[in-house]
């Protein structure tokens, strides 16, 4: 089995897109999730997290979090509630 070189695992994936910006200096992750019409997103800097794959692995991380925080969320007429949003919202900026 052929081992992957590291560009290749900084490909965008589901919910995580790969931000390279050389005019602004800007290198990390978004992670962005929908759902219910809740949109959450946040940027994960290679700067901030030591490198791309420290910042793939928070954005990582925060996404199971988050997913598994939508999974037990409770939903009004079709929505997140306000008390799940704030839970998702907490988790967004606890990475």
């Amino acid at each position: 089995m052929a081992t992957k070189t590291a560009a290749s695992n900084l490909k965008s994936k589901k919910n995580l897109t790969r931000m390279t910006q050389e005019a602004h200096k800007f290198n990390g992750w978004r992670l962005c999730v929908s759902k219910t019409g809740n949109t959450f997103y946040r940027y994960f800097s290679d700067k901030q997290f030591g490198g791309g794959k420290e910042s793939l692995a928070a954005a990582e991380k925060t996404l199971a979090e988050m997913k598994e925080a939508i999974a037990g969320a409770k939903l009004a007429n079709g929505k997140l509630t306000a008390t799940s949003v704030k839970q998702i919202e907490k988790i967004m900026g606890a990475a």
